[in-house]
C-alpha cells in the first residue's frame, strides 16, 4: 500500500530489498526518515523528500550490530581500532568491545570513545582489573586473583547504560594455568550485574612454559556447569582444541545439551575462525545466534601505535586471511553465506538476534517505526569470489556483500573505511 506523509521526510530510502527479520520484512520497500528516526516503511512511500537516495539492487537492513569488536583505541594499545573505522565507515552503526575496559578503566572507555563517537559503542565489561591490554599480551596479568568482583559489579552498574554483558576470557593457557577459579569469579560478576557472560573459547588448554596440561574436551563441560540461560558461547567455528569440535574431530556431545540449556553463540569470526570447523558444526545442525567481525591490531593491517609491539606472543592472532590484510562485519557475513546459512539468518545474526543479546530489543535491531533510524545499506554481489581462512582452506563463493552507507540516528556515512577489504576474485574453473 502506498503511503502520504503529512510532512517532508528529511531521508527518503527508495526501492531497497528491505530485510528485517524482527518484523519478518523481506521485500522491495521505500524507508522515510524523519528527525532521526524511522518514520515510515511501506512498498511505496509518496510525497515529498529533502533528500531521496536510490538504493534498487541493494540490502537495506537494520542498523548492523557488531558483537565482538576491539575498539578501546590506544589504552589496549595496538589492540583497539579506531572506532568509526570499524563502525559507521564500515556501515555497522553499533559495536560492542568485547573485554576493553575494565573497572580500572571505563571512566576513559565512557569520556573517550563512547562519547566522541558517531558509532553507537556498547560494552561487556573485562572481569580482569587490566581489562584488554595490549590484546592479553601478557598472561600472568588475567589469573583469578587479578579479578576483583565486587568492584567490577559497582563499575558494571554506575555504567549500566554501556555495559550489556561480562566478557569472561581471552588470556591463552588460562585453565592449564588456573583452572576453572577465573571463570568461576567472572560468573559471579555476571550474576551480580543481571547480565550474560560472554566466554571465548579455543585456547584456554594451551600449555604454558611450564608444561601443565589441560584436557581441552574437558572445557566445555566444565565452564557450562557455571554458565546460565542468555550466556554466550563464543567462537564456536575455531580451529583451536577446546571448542565446539572435539579432538576426534566431531562435535563434541556437550553443545547440544548447552544449547538446551539457553546458553547462545556467537560466531567471533577474526582470527581463530574455520571454514573446515564450521562444516563439520553446521552439519552437526548447530547454526550459531549471532556474528561478530572480532577485528584487532593484531589482525589486520593499520598503523600500530609507536611503542607497541610489533607481533603477539600467540603468533596465530598474526596470521591474515586470503593474502589480503583486513575484513569486516559484512566480509563475515559472506563467509557465513559461503557456508550455505540463509541470508535473512543470517541478517538476522547481526541485527535482531543481537539486540535480543543486549536487552536492547526496544532500541536497536529493526526498522519499525518510531524507531532511532540506524539502518545499514549494502551492495550483494554476484560472481566467484576467493575467501581464505588461516589455515589456509580456499572457498569460492558466489554472493558477497559489501557496506555501500549507512545512517546512524538518521546520519549518513559512507562506507570509506580503511580497513574495508578488495574481493578478490577466484580463477575461472
Amino acid at each position: 500500500m502506498d503511503a502520504l506523509p503529512t510532512e517532508a521526510f528529511d531521508i527518503l530510502l527508495r526501492g531497497g530489498r528491505v530485510i528485517d527479520p524482527a518484523q519478518g520484512l523481506d521485500g522491495i520497500m521505500d524507508i522515510g526518515v524523519k528527525a532521526g528516526r524511522i518514520a515510515a516503511i511501506a512498498p511505496r512511500l509518496l510525497g515529498p523528500a529533502n533528500q531521496v537516495v536510490d538504493v534498487a539492487g541493494k540490502l537495506v537492513l537494520p542498523g548492523m550490530i557488531d558483537t565482538h569488536a576491539h575498539v578501546y583505541r590506544y589504552v589496549t594499545g595496538r589492540f583497539g581500532l579506531d572506532p568509526d573505522m570499524a563502525g559507521v565507515r564500515s556501515g555497522v552503526t553499533t559495536l560492542v568491545d568485547q573485554g576493553g575496559p575494565s573497572v580500572l578503566t571505563f571512566p576513559g572507555f565512557r569520556e573517550y570513545i563512547a562519547k566522541p563517537s558517531a558509532t553507537r559503542i556498547l560494552a561487556f565489561i573485562s572481569a580482569y582489573m587490566v581489562g584488554g591490554l595490549e590484546g592479553h599480551y601478557y598472561p600472568e596479568l588475567y589469573g583469578p586473583e587479578c579479578i576483583a568482583v565486587e568492584d567490577t559489579i559497582r563499575a558494571g552498574r554506575d555504567n549500566a547504560d554501556l555495559v550489556r554483558g561480562v566478557k569472561g576470557h581471552a588470556e591463552i593457557a588460562g585453565f592449564a594455568r588456573w583452572g576453572i577459579s577465573a571463570m568461576q569469579k567472572a560468573a559471579q560478576i555476571a550474576r551480580g550485574l543481571d547480565r550474560p557472560l560472554y566466554i571465548h573459547f579455543g585456547q584456554l588448554w594451551r600449555m604454558p612454559e611450564d608444561g601443565r596440561t589441560y584436557d581441552p574436551d574437558l572445557i566445555l563441560p566444565e565452564m557450562i556447569e557455571i554458565m546460565r540461560p542468555g550466556d554466550i558461547l563464543a567462537h564456536p567455528f575455531t580451529r583451536h582444541p577446546g571448542g565446539f569440535v572435539d579432538r576426534n574431530g566431531t562435535l563434541h556431545p556437550i553443545v547440544r545439551e548447552a544449547l538446551a540449556r539457553g546458553l547462545k553463540t556467537d560466531v567471533g569470526h577474526g582470527s581463530h575462525f574455520s571454514y573446515n570447523m564450521a562444516r563439520r558444526v553446521i552439519d552437526a545442525g548447530i547454526v550459531p545466534d549471532t556474528l561478530g567481525a572480532d577485528m584487532h591490531g593484531y589482525n589486520t593491517s593499520v598503523p600500530k601505535p609507536r611503542g607497541t609491539p610489533s607481533e603477539h606472543p600467540d603468533k596465530e592472532e598474526m596470521h591474515l586471511f586470503a593474502g589480503q590484510t583486513n575484513f569486516s562485519l559484512a566480509s563475515a557475513m559472506t563467509s557465513m553465506l559461503a557456508l550455505g546459512l540463509e541470508l535473512n539468518h543470517v541478517v538476522a545474526m547481526v541485527t535482531c538476534n543481537c539486540a535480543a543479546m543486549l536487552r536492547m530489543e526496544n532500541e536497536i535491531g529493526t526498522l519499525r517505526p518510531g524507531m532511532v533510524a540506524d539502518v545499514s545499506v549494502l551492495s550483494d554481489e554476484r560472481g566467484r569470489f576467493r575467501l581464505e581462512d588461516n589455515e589456509g582452506t580456499v572457498v569460492v563463493a558466489e554472493r558477497l556483500l559489501r557496506p555501500a552507507f549507512c545512517l546512524r540516528a538518521g546520519t549518513r556515512f559512507d562506507a570509506d573505511a580503511e580497513i574495508l577489504p578488495v574481493p578478490v576474485l577466484a580463477e575461472a574453473a
